[in-house]
């Protein structure tokens, strides 16, 4: 099979990447460098065809999407702290771009898996957050996940198939600064043997998922019969951030505590997935744990 991944040297789309290119999938990966690398994939390079390309130049990814088994669409702006001084800037990428995949999937008739967000969510007053609850974003982050969302829905009456995959913490090997997360900040403080520094009490509940759970989300996506739905993909398990840093310090071995900061605007408070539909409807189910996980990226650095 022919697939194209879009932010395919990004931190989740090189995951899917590989796991293509290990299943011998012929595999082109679209990516503008803005937070890609090359080295992710430096493995297997020379079975992936590379286009630099950024996803608002459609005219540029036309010819791509021909004779084209599926696309995965990864590429997107995804700092939520950046979203509030690069509003504008967000809402090209994340949502004119995404219109352009969108778009062309469905002019060839391409199944279309793409990446959205718990952020959608916003805060729930109910955890585990169950895919029909009220959308409700906090952020300019989340607000464009939301218009993505909400086009698919409506290009698929004119035809587009599609499933929006919502992700809630990813975390794995390979996640940079680029891809805004509280393990990849933890484990910098820590590795200059520094207390972790949390914002508020720590008591904001977060749902981590490896990165290898989710790419595998995505093919088991892409191989289903389900179309125009929405997933969630998270552990199911929810984990405080005062939980999370004390994790991480005792794999480090280190003798520190915590250092406690006021907490910081757009940040949610609880967020914990329900992944029934996930596992009834894509037969997917997360299999790598976060003390496992952050066991795996502690020891590699």
């Amino acid at each position: 099979m022919k697939y194209v991944v879009t932010g395919g040297l990004g931190f989740i789309g090189s995951n899917i990447v590989r796991m293509l290119v290990k299943n011998n999938h012929n595999v082109i990966v679209i990516d503008n460098l803005n937070t890609g690398n090359k080295t992710r994939v430096s493995n297997f390079e020379d079975r992936i065809k590379f286009h630099k390309i950024d996803i608002r130049n459609k005219n540029d990814m036309k010819p791509l999407f021909e004779n084209i088994d599926g696309v995965f669409h990864n590429a997107a702006l995804t700092d939520v702290q950046e979203s509030y001084k690069k509003e504008k800037e967000y809402c090209d990428v994340n949502v004119e771009g995404t219109r352009n995949v969108l778009e062309l999937g469905r002019k060839n008739n391409i199944k279309i898996i793409f990446a959205s967000s718990a952020s959608v969510y916003g805060n729930t007053n109910t955890i585990p957050i169950k895919e029909n609850f009220k959308q409700n974003a906090i952020n300019p982050y989340g607000h464009t996940k939301i218009e993505n969302e909400l086009m698919a829905k409506k290009l698929s009456i004119t035809g587009l198939r599609f499933i929006g995959l919502r992700y809630f913490n990813v975390f794995g090997i390979g996640q940079t600064n680029s891809y805004a997360g509280v393990i990849t900040k933890f484990l910098r403080q820590l590795k200059e043997k520094k207390s972790p520094i949390i914002f508020g009490k720590g008591s904001q509940i977060r749902d981590f998922i490896h990165v290898e759970d989710v790419a595998k989300a995505n093919i088991r996506a892409m191989n289903s019969d389900v179309e125009n739905d929405f997933f969630n993909i998270g552990s199911g398990v929810g984990t405080s951030i005062l939980e999370l840093s004390k994790m991480m310090i005792k794999i480090s071995k280190l003798q520190i505590e915590p250092i406690f900061k006021p907490e910081i605007k757009g940040d949610i408070e609880f967020s914990k997935s329900s992944i029934d539909h996930a596992k009834n409807k894509l037969n997917w189910n997360p299999e790598i744990s976060l003390n496992e996980g952050l066991k795996e990226i502690i020891n590699k650095n």
